[in-house]
């Protein structure tokens, strides 16, 4: 009777399902130049359990502030200036939201490595932290805790790449893997 067109029985449930939110985690690593004042970001890798990866060098960051732990241990890992790779911070900003939230329905849940340094380098993308766009987490898991809290099992060896963001993202979810195994494992 001009209701428009019928819905078959259970179509507004199933609707409702696809409409749910979903969460995901993602692990990332930062690296960057820091001098007890400013965070300055010169690469992120993020490594995601659905297994897309995101890495970026920022073209922003001033190499002649780095010390010699950063001069020594990072700089070198970075690809060629000339390489796809090296992003405005702005270009990374949007491409990691689009990257956190790939479709709707996404609550990303990031997870870190003593990580309170890398939630500043990432929030700071945005600006401030009151300047993270809806659906950004306000905070990052410390996978470190995570850990220490389920009885602190073997992890896999640092790899011969550390220090060089994605690498370090993809321990990170290799450190999660073994901690989540051995905390699921039954004990005697």
């Amino acid at each position: 009777m001009g209701h428009g067109p019928r819905r078959p029985p259970g179509a507004d449930a199933a609707a409702h399902r696809h409409e749910e939110a979903i969460s995901l985690r993602y692990f990332y690593d930062s690296e960057f130049i820091e001098d007890g004042t400013t965070i300055d970001l010169i690469s992120i890798g993020v490594v995601c359990e659905d297994g897309r990866e995101y890495y970026a060098v920022s073209t922003e960051f001033d190499a002649e502030r780095a010390g010699p732990w950063v001069r020594r241990h990072v700089l070198p890992k970075l690809p060629p200036a000339g390489s796809s790779l090296w992003r405005t911070r702005t270009q990374i900003r949007d491409d990691l939201f689009k990257f956190f939230l790939p479709r709707p329905g996404v609550q990303p849940e990031l997870w870190a490595w003593v990580s309170a340094y890398d939630h500043v380098a990432l929030c700071q993308l945005w600006g401030d932290m009151t300047a993270l766009p809806k659906g950004m987490p306000r905070y990052t898991n410390e996978l470190r805790q995570h850990w220490a809290a389920h009885g602190s099992p073997e992890l896999p060896p640092i790899p011969g790449d550390a220090h060089d963001a994605l690498a370090d993202a993809r321990h990170n979810l290799a450190k999660f893997e073994a901690i989540e195994t051995y905390r699921r494992a039954p004990r005697l």
